[in-house]
């Protein structure tokens, strides 16, 4: 017997979802470009483990205040699990993988996220249907046409960016099957034990601390407000409430508000067969946007 979700208030609404979506769609898409800049004199993974450990230490009282209950051990043990796939194994291994790569091909890799998350989601048995994989491979096939014209990383670079989405998707869907804490909690938990995790690895690695620069503090105070404690949590919800293609479907949002960032302050450029990519990859986001409801019927435990 699976343990229901307990992550999210029972009666989620549609126009809280599209703001979560948007949300996610716009802040994860500029955040490519915030990493970028916070590693130009930061340590990646120190880097993320701050990031994560700062946004999750201000959250976690704010939420005990107002009431909601600490994590159970098993809470916490189930959190650390999913918090390092997620933390370490999705945004961990982009950071590592943007040392080598622009932020636009970052975020053009990481595009395959809601193939992945099909697949994943049909191990618990979640159904994908017909025009949604029509949209994952349109989304795809967009992603074929920017990596034809765009995408300049090393192998290794290439390797971290495959590997991220799979780490990422397999804990978010996974998480939907797991007794979490409940509501925001989830995030603070997730975000607490991986900012640590990310913080022991950076230390086991032998990172070096320097003196940032003003660029890359200001980078990592937006990382910290924007791309974990709003955006995070947005994510967090969007998991539990709808379905598996829609809720990674920032990924294929990502890259355009990735590449008009790099371009527009980055100093990155892109070829017109890239914008004809990216008119593609919007197409297919609608596609799987378009065909059912945004809100995920509930479904009995099993």
């Amino acid at each position: 017997m699976t343990a229901a979700p307990t992550s999210a208030p029972a009666t989620p609404t549609p126009t809280l979802l599209w703001i979560s979506l948007l949300t996610v769609y716009l802040v994860w898409g500029s955040t490519y470009f915030f990493i970028k800049v916070a590693i130009g004199s930061l340590p990646p993974l120190g880097m993320l483990g701050l990031r994560f450990l700062v946004a999750g230490a201000v959250l976690y009282p704010v939420l005990r205040s107002r009431g909601l209950p600490a994590p159970t051990r098993q809470g916490w043990l189930w959190s650390a699990v999913i918090g390092t796939l997620l933390l370490f194994g999705g945004t961990g291994l982009v950071t590592l993988a943007e040392r080598s790569a622009s932020s636009s091909v970052a975020a053009m890799m990481i595009a395959v996220s809601p193939l992945f998350a099909a697949l994943f989601g049909r191990i618990w048995g979640e159904k994908t249907g017909g025009r949604e994989w029509a949209g994952i491979g349109v989304g795809l096939l967009g992603i074929g046409l920017l990596n034809l014209s765009e995408l300049h990383a090393t192998p290794l670079a290439a390797f971290l960016l495959l590997l991220a989405p799979i780490c990422w998707t397999f804990g978010s869907q996974w998480s939907r099957h797991l007794p979490l804490p409940s509501g925001l909690m989830n995030s603070a938990a997730q975000m607490l034990i991986g900012g640590l995790v990310l913080l022991l690895l950076s230390v086991v690695s032998g990172e070096r601390w320097h003196t940032p620069t003003a660029a890359s503090a200001w980078a990592l105070v937006y990382l910290i407000v924007f791309g974990s404690l709003l955006a995070y949590s947005a994510y967090t919800y969007l998991v539990i409430h709808t379905r598996p293609a829609l809720a990674t479907s920032y990924a294929y949002v990502n890259p355009l508000v990735a590449v008009l960032i790099g371009v527009g302050f980055g100093g990155e450029s892109l070829r017109p067969l890239g914008w004809v990519a990216l008119a593609v990859i919007v197409g297919g986001v609608g596609l799987m946007a378009w065909p059912r409801k945004i809100v995920k019927v509930a479904e009995a435990p099993a």
